[in-house]
């Protein structure tokens, strides 16, 4: 979950790696650091805190040099403080890491260097593996790291340089992402495209296994006996454009007000009108194949869990299949029952989170097709499925997803569809999905007019310590995903439940000082909703109903009643939650919280 940059190139390296680093503050903001390969040896600065410390340092005190490696962290082992603080070296201080991941065998392996005469100055695993590189044999410092590299259990994605061998950076990977920028002459490293991205549009994308070497004259990529691999180099697809703030004070707003023109490009080129379907072309299903289905697992954590959650009411009621929806982080670790004619859906923004990405393999273990829903191009669970579907959404640089979440919802509607399609769906009810698909994000731009309501809202709850969230039916998703968006970003403590699952429990918490947010959108359960709110109401609880247009006043019941466009039941999380994402957002700005990064999380995260 951790940030890694290299850069190797005729240009001075400290700016280059400070400017990646803040693109990439949104995998880990505990605390960061650079080392850069100077005339006198390797020149170390690291501290506590955000990135923009680390520039305030180097700008007082500059290190100058062509190559070196940098760091924001988000801690595992060790507290968040200067010392833990990568860039970690060797007891000579010749060899400089840095390093994601989590190397489970640690502290066997600190035993043993110590009883070698290695001295430790930091508590973190990281810190392992410069005294094993240093410890280990070879001629080449690659040779090194490989020796290394044999003893570790975990996973890693790491960059290394040493003062022997100027002008070279060592990548390797192993269940953590990490990959290779190519340039005029120059070369980048970095655990995400868009610390690269003002640089290079050419990326290589690292398999685990490889070790990459970085020189004046080139790169090549090799295995643990020293094979040389071929990877493709791949071209970004992204722009500057889309990781700028712009005119929004953050970029969660920026990618809330984002969603009309994200869900046009998850459904761009999608949408057969004549055919009534959807073109899936990277989802590697036949006809055959979707008429066989018996059943369909999906694999997600947090938000995207959420997603999957939707996406089981719409894949059931469009094409009759049975769904079941998964943390990964469980079913990894479940024995799965034999899957041969299941599918096995992993959803992921980053396509790097490790628990579905490991969930994905346990499930194609176990004798499923598995795909991918993800965001990011190249990603490792888009590499490793047997078919997907890319979002489009654009980069994603708020902590908390939002648009993420509409676009994957958006997605698994179009899977549906396609998947209904070869099961039975008539031609004319699917005309009338494809339809439906093409006005839906006309209908977000709509939802969103209604921020000004919700942000004097936002102010009337602004000191709450409590929120109940509740919906039915494929908004009870949505109730979930209103509830951690709360806690996400402004901690105040929320959940979410089924509505009718109130009076099982969380109904003994209704009184003056909680309030309770209904999705209730006019559908088949909308009248159950209400009575729900009644039973809110007998009890004092103060209600804030997010409701669709149409559906009558209710001044009566409820305190507050926010409107969304009507829409198809099918449809209609994908606009339910733009209220709840604003609300949520607004709040935490009054409170005067850090939106985009909030404590003690990470965008991706790659570790278990």
């Amino acid at each position: 979950m951790c940030g890694i940059v290299g850069y190797l190139g005729p240009r001075d390296a400290a700016p280059i790696l400070l400017a990646g680093l803040t693109r990439l503050e949104y995998r880990g903001y505990d605390s960061a650091g650079v080392a850069v390969q100077t005339e006198s040896g390797l020149t170390l600065r690291k501290l506590a805190g955000r990135i923009g410390g680390l520039k305030i340092a180097l700008g007082r005190d500059p290190v100058t040099g062509s190559c070196g490696i940098a760091h924001t962290r988000w801690a595992t082992h060790g507290a968040p403080n200067e010392r833990n603080a990568h860039p970690h070296v060797d007891c000579t201080g010749q060899i400089a890491v840095v390093h994601n991941g989590i190397i489970e065998n640690a502290d066997v392996l600190r035993t043993r260097l110590e009883c070698c005469g290695h001295h430790f100055v930091t508590e973190t695993d990281t810190e392992t593996l410069a005294h094993l590189i240093e410890d280990a044999d070879g001629p080449t410092l690659e040779s090194r790291v490989i020796a290394a590299l044999t003893h570790v259990e975990g996973t890693y994605g790491l960059a290394v340089i040493a003062a022997g061998e100027p002008d070279k950076i060592v990548v390797a990977r192993r269940g953590s992402p990490v990959l290779l920028g190519v340039g005029e002459q120059e070369y980048f490293v970095a655990s995400d495209a868009s610390a690269v991205l003002e640089h290079t549009r050419s990326v290589v994308y690292l398999d685990d296994g490889d070790i990459a070497v970085l020189t004046r004259t080139g790169y090549h990529v090799i295995d643990r006996e020293a094979r040389v691999q071929t990877r493709p180099v791949n071209a970004l697809d992204w722009d500057l454009e889309q990781i700028a703030l712009g005119e929004y004070s953050h970029f969660m707003l920026k990618e809330i007000c984002e969603q009309p023109r994200t869900l046009q490009e998850t459904l761009r080129g999608r949408l057969l009108f004549a055919d009534g379907t959807a073109r899936l072309n990277g989802l590697n299903l036949t006809p055959e194949d979707c008429r066989t289905l018996g059943r369909i697992v999906i694999v997600a954590c947090g938000t995207s869990w959420h997603a999957g959650l939707a996406g089981r009411h719409i894949i059931e009621a469009l094409a009759g299949v049975p769904v079941q929806v998964e943390y990964a982080s469980e079913f990894r670790y479940r024995q799965p029952v034999g899957m041969p004619g299941a599918l096995t859906i992993a959803i992921s923004q980053s396509g790097e989170t490790a628990d579905t990405l490991e969930a994905l393999r346990a499930a194609r273990a176990a004798g499923s097709k598995v795909i991918g829903v993800v965001n990011v191009v190249g990603s490792t669970i888009a590499r490793e499925a047997d078919g997907g579907i890319y979002l489009h959404a654009g980069p994603e640089i708020g902590v908390a997803s939002t648009k993420a979440f509409t676009s994957q919802i958006t997605a698994l509607l179009l899977l549906g569809l396609y998947l209904a399609r070869h099961r039975g769906l008539s031609l004319g009810d699917g005309r009338k999905m494809v339809e439906q698909l093409a006005r839906l994000p006309d209908l977000a731009a709509e939802a969103l007019q209604i921020e000004g309501e919700i942000k004097a809202l936002a102010q009337s709850y602004v000191e709450e310590r409590n929120a109940l969230y509740l919906g039915r039916g494929i908004n009870f998703p949505v109730a979930l995903e209103g509830a951690l968006k709360l806690k996400e970003i402004s901690y105040i403590h929320a959940e979410g439940y089924p509505a009718a699952e109130m009076k099982h429990g969380p109904i003994a918490l209704i009184d003056q000082d909680m309030p309770v947010i209904f999705l209730a959108p006019k559908d088949a359960v909308y009248p159950k909703v209400i009575s729900n709110m009644q039973e809110v109401k007998a009890r004092g609880g103060r209600i804030i109903a997010i409701t669709s247009k149409g559906n009558g006043d209710l001044r009566g019941l409820v305190d507050h009643q926010l409107s969304v466009p009507p829409s198809p039941s099918l449809l209609s999380p994908v606009l339910t939650v733009i209220p709840l994402q604003l609300f949520a957002y607004h709040i935490a700005a009054m409170r005067g919280y850090d939106v985009d990064r909030p404590r003690n999380l990470a965008k991706s995260v790659t570790v278990e």
